[in-house]
């Protein structure tokens, strides 16, 4: 009942006026009807356990008048409870710092009596490192730590708490109510107390400085920079690229001063980043105790922290990187029995062949079996496509309709989120993963299909978890339905490495975590321009939350594709880790005719013949907690403009993209930080800076960095089929010295690649590379693209 209470009276004040719409918590830290409760001073503290306690001062938030204006006021107020006594006016919480590593504090508070549970979902296995290179000092009205790669310093009248870099820079600090500057009574650090259920969450609030810039926050498709934006951390169907909401949010940002911070927590989340006050970096964490951590770095340090602590994206298995070829949908076995036979006929590299909902007996209605009538012989296609290179993908959902054969067993057995009477909250019953016998029966059906021979399970849906639910483990959809992408994501991944032993699935869904469950595509484009630009942001801003893999559909989902359109965002889908053409048909390149099939193939051996790079940039972005598709922020961080650029991107470390967005412009402004880049279409070598460049035979514009030792293939109809023996090292470089790196699949060892001018061209400088490899040294004027 108390779970229940809770959520009704956060969705009275928070206004969800729609079903599953996302939350904005921002409402209730500014409801006059609320208590509440700012950081104030320091009452106690222990240096040696860096714990002590915070005293919060009662307040309320009033309507200001002056001059013919209302505004909103905050000041202390009386008590409300009886007997007096019994209650504490200004209470006194715990507060802690736990010193994880030499880049990262964790920030503990709590804000009444709570229960410590051991997160093992984001945090894999709850464990958490500490630290002990933290060195403490008493400072004059203070505390402070320092370890070789930051510092903090906790402050006592008025309490705080000061971040800065490994040189004694001022990165953050909380705001205090006398940190206010100006006439804008704005909420400092604090916690509020509803009045409809008395249930608290945490106004977390820090400073943000001049030009400081904010990324992160998960697959956000609004401006890369998040500075002047409020978030809601809510996962949510947005029905596209082009809205505020997303199916992916992801609770963790950095800033360009270099920190980050994880707020670790499942609950709704506002982040307003100097929207209501440009100098307040607030965070309305819906949760009544908080846990933050900071890191402290450059973005790269940044990621790795962030990844170490929730996992990194292991490797998916080689053939996910080839082409996946899909459309909404193929209906029966002749049809994919069909347009596999084509793609091999027409010579197009294919990895994948993906059937979406239309394999079952009735189009969208998901039990886990082959339409009997148009499937005659599934097992037989899914192994005689297996023989011929193609892998096969199902689609299915957890939210069952009446009208489903399997509805009436998961009611009967109560398999599904319950509403507080234990009836399903929608009609639709949606399948509880916290529930133990619903994981077996899950795992039942998806392991069917699995021994049957499917290699990956499209993992669709998950954003709309009943928020009001009621959930096996005892909680709501208040602590559930951000964490029902990740639970779900987990079940299906794990399955597969158990049965297949690969790491894959194919999510729209995620929460922190998901990360450990590659991969995950970018949602239901509009077909068009600006949905493809849409998508980029959302596939930088991901990348910026800790997640290495990430796909798309190629020409948008909406609406048949236009040529014109499906010509230029086809290279950014091949220079993506993985590459899918999906959406509305048709889809299958030879439906556009034979110039097109012939442009498309082009294409798609581009990405089949760079799959030496692709790999081994993979498995070097796995480790470190990169992303494939990546910002030239993380590359080049000490470069100011590589922080504005939101419609290019880098796939790995050496390639730069810049893909065109407009019908009928076939040149663009590309933006190229600091060095030389050589263009992949026509040789030419540019410095960094703006340039107006134009296309080539493929409809984007590609460079190379100078320097980079590019490892190439010949291509080949799956990946099945590359011969690893013999590889091409490209060299693009104007100087006298290049570099690169190489991994080969089977191992795990990554090779250094250097390569010394001398007077009859390139040559190997090192020793240590595969013996069962041949080399070929290429000069790039050699390996252009025509």
């Amino acid at each position: 009942m108390g779970f229940t209470l809770w959520t009704a009276g956060l969705r009275a004040q928070s206004a969800q006026s729609l079903l599953n719409e996302p939350l904005d918590l921002s409402r209730d830290f500014r409801d006059y009807s609320n208590t509440y409760f700012l950081a104030d001073s320091l009452a106690s503290f222990d240096p040696a356990k860096a714990s002590g306690q915070v005293l919060w001062r009662r307040a309320e938030y009033f309507p200001a008048h002056a001059f013919n204006y209302t505004q909103h006021g905050i000041r202390r107020t009386v008590q409300n409870e009886f007997p007096a006594r019994e209650y504490a006016a200004d209470p006194v919480w715990p507060f802690q710092l736990e010193f994880i590593t030499p880049k990262t504090v964790r920030i503990r508070m709590n804000t009444g009596v709570s229960r410590v549970e051991t997160d093992t979902l984001m945090i894999p296995g709850g464990r958490v490192a500490s630290d002990k290179s933290w060195i403490y000092t008493r400072i004059e009205g203070g505390h402070q730590y320092k370890s070789q790669q930051g510092m903090v310093r906790i402050y006592e009248q008025p309490w705080g708490v000061e971040f800065f870099d490994h040189e004694g820079r001022p990165l953050t600090k909380t705001r205090h109510s006398s940190d206010n500057k100006g006439f804008c009574q704005t909420m400092p650090f604090c916690y509020v107390r509803r009045a409809a259920d008395y249930s608290r969450s945490v106004g977390a609030v820090f400073t943000l400085s001049p030009d400081e810039k904010i990324f992160g926050c998960g697959e956000s498709f609004t401006k890369l920079n998040k500075y002047g934006q409020k978030v809601n951390l809510y996962t949510c169907d947005p029905n596209g690229v082009e809205t505020p909401g997303m199916y992916k949010p992801v609770p963790f940002f950095m800033s360009s001063r270099g920190y980050g911070m994880f707020m670790h927590t499942s609950t709704p989340i506002t982040c307003d980043f100097g929207n209501s006050y440009g100098a307040s970096n607030a965070l309305w964490i819906g949760d009544e105790a908080l846990d933050l951590f900071v890191f402290m770095g450059k973005p790269r340090d940044i990621l790795d922290e962030y990844t170490r602590l929730t996992g990194k994206a292991p490797m998916p298995p080689l053939w996910s990187f080839g082409l996946w070829m899909s459309r909404i949908t193929y209906f029966s076995e002749a049809d994919g029995r069909n347009v596999a036979a084509k793609l091999r006929a027409n010579r197009i590299p294919t990895d994948v062949l993906h059937f979406d909902t239309g394999w079952f007996e009735t189009d969208w209605r998901c039990d886990y079996e082959f339409s009997k009538n148009r499937f005659p012989d599934a097992r037989g296609m899914i192994a005689d496509l297996d023989k011929d290179g193609f892998k096969t993908c199902l689609w299915q959902l957890p939210y069952f309709v009446p009208k489903n054969k399997l509805f009436p067993e998961i009611v009967d057995q109560g398999l599904h989120v319950k509403n507080a009477k234990g009836n399903i909250p929608f009609e639709d019953a949606v399948l509880d993963f916290t529930n133990p016998r619903t994981l077996d029966w899950y795992r039942e059906k998806i392991g069917g299909l699995l021994r049957m021979g499917v290699a990956a399970i499209k993992v669709d849906f998950g954003e709309a978890a009943p928020f009001d639910g009621i959930y096996s483990n005892g909680r709501t959809g208040f602590y559930e339905h951000n964490l029902y992408p990740l639970r779900y994501n987990q079940v299906v991944s794990d399955l597969t490495q158990q049965l297949r032993n690969e790491r894959i699935i194919w999510a729209r869904s995620t929460w922190a975590g998901s990360q450990r469950y590659p991969l995950h595509w970018g949602g239901d484009a509009e077909t068009s321009d600006m949905g493809m630009e849409a998508q980029l942001r959302g596939g930088l801003s991901l990348g910026l939350s800790g997640f290495t893999f990430w796909s798309h559909d190629i020409g948008g989902f909406t609406r048949r594709t236009p040529e014109n359109l499906y010509r230029r965002w086809l290279p950014f889908g091949a220079l993506s880790s993985h590459t899918r053409c999906h959406g509305q048909p048709p889809k299958e390149p030879w439906d556009y005719g034979e110039d097109f099939q012939n442009y498309f193939r082009k294409v798609i051996e581009i990405k089949y013949s760079l799959m030496p790079y692709i790999y081994t940039q993979s498995l070097m972005s796995s480790q470190a907690g990169l992303p494939m598709t990546r910002a030239l922020l993380l590359e080049f961080p000490e470069d100011r403009g590589a922080w504005e650029i939101e419609n290019q991107y880098l796939l790995g470390s050496d390639i730069l993209v810049a893909p065109l967005f407009e019908e009928g412009r076939l040149s663009r402004e590309v933006y190229l930080p600091a060095g030389k880049w050589i263009d992949m279409q026509d040789g030419r070598s540019y410095s960094g800076g703006w340039h107006r460049m134009s296309a080539g035979a493929v409809q984007a514009i590609i460079l190379i960095r100078d320097g980079t030792v590019l490892p190439r293939l010949k291509a080949a109809q799956s990946t099945r089929d590359l011969d690893w023996s013999q590889v091409d090292l490209v060299v693009f470089s104007t100087s006298s010295e290049a570099k690169g790196m190489l991994a080969v699949p089977g191992e795990t060892e990554i090779r250094n690649l250097k390569l010394i001018k001398k007077k009859k061209g390139f040559e190997l400088a090192q020793e240590g590379l595969p013996v069962n490899v041949n080399f070929k040294i290429v000069p790039f004027e050699q390996a252009l693209i025509k």
